[in-house]
């Protein structure tokens, strides 16, 4: 928008957006944590008491910061339009629940991730082909629109899902989320996904970054499910945006394993159960924590050097194809 008004090169408002998304991003943050909600702390968390009374759902914050910069610095068709949207209302949905006196069901917010799932799997249907590539497999593949539909929104479920599960040590899953982004951004320079929407990308790692100032440990407030459910969906968005679905399994390895095996966990026991993982705790960083005695700062590390590792393996890999 602004290169329009301002007859900039777009090179130039992209470097300024980018700046001022990540400064604004701190600003905001400083200015406005007080008015946010307050964390209880988590009862059956490791160490989870240590959060009550900090400022919880700073996703409010970073991710507005993030559609505004990317409807000022960015080229925004009415696809991504439609995907901001979606991102903003996934980020509410959570922040209703950070600042609700009693927390939503997980019914509740499962069956509105599904309607964000099944809106994101639409559009993206709407303006992109249903041809995939398997990467490992060097070859494409043509999915029914309706097979295809449905398999979109179990992959926005889960991204949602995992990443929100992921998010319960400082910093984390927010710096997981980075370096999963920074690979896809990578991905997309190699195979030619469009420049706006990789730029979006970009915009939306260093809004995270600006989170991370505050959020590193010992750290002064938590995004919440705000944050964590609007990484999530637009972390599927942009494995889509790729053309390779199944790209989201090594670009978001270490958030799959931490918040995932928790949820299969769950699911198994209380729908057939079925006992898996009986010594480990879940989440995995809990596990690791409360076990294992890594520090929260062992933890973070650990992780995203894994998931560093993997990121390198997968870009190259993908380099050559």
């Amino acid at each position: 928008m602004i290169n329009s008004i301002l007859e900039l090169e777009y090179s130039v408002v992209a470097f300024i957006g980018i700046l001022t998304a990540f400064g604004a991003t701190c600003l905001l943050l400083a200015k406005l944590s007080g008015f946010l909600p307050k964390d209880v702390g988590r009862e059956f968390a490791h160490d989870g008491k240590l959060s009550a009374g900090k400022p919880r759902g700073a996703g409010l914050i970073f991710i507005l910061v993030f559609a505004v910069c990317a409807f000022l610095f960015a080229k925004v068709d009415v696809e991504i339009s439609i995907y901001l949207a979606l991102v903003i209302i996934e980020m509410f949905t959570g922040y209703f629940d950070d600042a609700s006196k009693t927390p939503w069901g997980e019914y509740k917010k499962g069956v509105l991730d599904l309607l964000v799932a099944a809106a994101t799997a639409i559009t993206f249907l709407h303006y992109n082909s249903n041809v995939i590539t398997i990467a490992c497999l060097q070859m494409q593949l043509e999915i029914p629109v309706p097979l295809y539909g449905i398999l979109i929104m179990i992959l926005v479920w889960a991204a949602i899902n995992v990443t929100n599960c992921a998010d319960g040590v400082d910093g984390l899953s927010g710096t997981l989320t980075i370096v999963t982004l920074t690979s896809i951004y990578a991905v997309d320079r190699i195979v030619g996904v469009s420049e706006d929407f990789s730029y979006i990308i970009l915009l939306f790692v260093v809004c995270v970054m600006g989170y991370l100032w505050y959020n590193a440990t010992p750290s002064n407030l938590m995004m919440g499910d705000a944050g964590s459910r609007a990484m999530g969906i637009f972390i599927s968005i942009a494995v889509l945006k790729t053309g390779m679905p199944l790209l989201f399994i090594p670009a978001a390895f270490m958030l799959i394993v931490d918040g995932g095996l928790g949820l299969i966990k769950v699911f198994l026991l209380r729908f057939f159960k079925i006992r898996i993982l009986k010594n480990t705790r879940m989440p995995l960083h809990d596990h690791v924590r409360k076990e294992k005695g890594w520090s929260n700062t062992q933890t973070v590390f650990r992780f995203v050097i894994i998931q560093i590792v993997i990121a390198i393996a997968m870009v190259y890999f993908i380099n050559f194809l």
